[in-house]
């Protein structure tokens, strides 16, 4: 699909395929699920288009999936999510578009059913400008969404709330919007990192693009029929009535995952934050692959198809977020930390100063070898363990901190 709305186009294929994933992962609904122990993930999937204006091509990202989607109302409308186009501003706002019924005066209001529903925002700075003003909970409400929680009324004299809601985003935005908008609450809120930031930009410069072939679109649209019906997305009064599960080399694999690159400390603080649900995002990927293949059980391949993407988006937010100096001292740290583990290894301890004269020579600054153990501190796990201990020699100061290897 991606390839074939790239073909004769400016349009990036990685553009197109991350707006389809949000659009499918809202087409499927509440009804698919999995488990992994307290939580059931569901294919909720928020994707937000990075690209510089006039170079992004973020509109026609979305373009090819419109017309899917059309095509797919001329099959069966069932199977086909509401989408919101109008731009968001308010937790009310959002709610009124899925609500659970209300009175207005003497007249009632009928709920709406069907809670799956596509956001296309392509003015996000518009959603993080509404967040900085007073009172407004619309980030609030749209982290509500992504974890599925139901959106209840955010104050007494508004009385309409939405339950069990099945909301996706698709956003576009230009890098230098989002690093000057994106404030320190969104960063540690939880807000930034619910979404899957990918960096594309046109792939080719064409004067006169080509549409994609409307039997090509009518092709996907039947394929993406076959896959709600498998998954029974027009069930919308239905919830978790299909259960997904890992093979046992899929566990295996995420396991592997999880314990190195899905916490992996990237050595900056903001793109620490910004991946912070790398994890989850890979297991609602994963689903989603699963689906596409008409199976409820997740294998390798769509674990490792699902990382491949962890991997462009942590590429994308260290791109958009990091300096270039930034992250040329950030890659020195981490070479240097990889050497301190292995003079610790064949040295059993250290302190501070022993690092810097005998693994280092004493040719290294003081700043990037803190950079290196605060590294392998700060890793999840730690790498390494400090502790205090007295100076042998008697002489003042402040006590030795003594480095080793953490227990494995």
């Amino acid at each position: 699909m991606a390839c074939a709305g790239g073909e004769g186009t400016e349009t990036n294929p990685y553009a197109i395929a991350a707006n389809f994933i949000a659009y499918l992962s809202c087409a499927i609904g509440r009804g698919v699920y999995l488990p992994i122990g307290n939580t059931w993930h569901h294919t909720r999937i928020f994707c937000l288009h990075i690209g510089r204006s006039g170079r992004g091509r973020k509109g026609d990202a979305v373009q090819l999936v419109l017309r899917i989607d059309q095509a797919l109302r001329e099959l069966d409308d069932r199977y086909a999510p509401q989408i919101h186009r109008g731009g968001l501003s308010s937790r009310e706002g959002l709610v009124a578009l899925m609500h659970d019924g209300y009175r207005q005066g003497k007249q009632e209001i009928p709920a709406i059913d069907d809670k799956r529903l596509w956001v296309v925002e392509s003015e996000f700075a518009n959603v993080l400008h509404q967040g900085r003003r007073e009172g407004n909970t619309l980030s609030a409400a749209l982290r509500d969404c992504w974890d599925g929680v139901s959106l209840k009324p955010a104050t007494k004299s508004n009385r309409m709330y939405a339950s069990h809601p099945h909301v996706c985003l698709s956003g576009a935005i230009s890098p230098s919007e989002l690093t000057e908008m994106m404030t320190s609450r969104e960063l540690t809120n939880g807000f930034a990192n619910r979404f899957l930031m990918i960096w594309a930009e046109r792939s080719q410069i064409l004067p006169f693009p080509k549409a994609t072939p409307q039997a090509t679109v009518n092709a996907l649209a039947s394929r993406v029929l076959e896959i709600l019906r498998f998954t029974g997305a027009d069930q919308v009064d239905q919830r978790d009535h299909l259960r997904m599960e890992l093979s046992a080399q899929a566990q295996w694999r995420y396991a592997q995952l999880y314990r190195t690159e899905l916490n992996e400390d990237q050595g900056s603080e903001v793109v620490n934050s910004m991946l912070e649900r790398r994890a989850p995002m890979l297991l609602r990927l994963a689903m989603l692959f699963a689906l596409t293949d008409l199976q409820t059980r997740v294998d390798v391949p769509h674990i490792d198809a699902a990382m491949a993407w962890i991997q462009y988006i942590t590429a994308s937010v260290r791109y958009v977020f990091v300096s270039a100096a930034d992250d040329a001292r950030m890659a020195q740290a981490l070479e240097l930390s990889n050497r301190v583990l292995a003079f610790l290894h064949d040295r059993g301890q250290a302190t501070r100063s022993q690092i810097s004269t005998e693994c280092f020579r004493g040719k290294v600054p003081k700043s990037l070898i803190d950079d290196s153990l605060q590294c392998l501190l700060t890793s999840t796990p730690p790498k390494i363990t400090v502790r205090q201990a007295d100076r042998s020699d008697g002489a003042p100061g402040a006590p030795l901190r003594v480095y080793r290897l953490a227990a494995p």
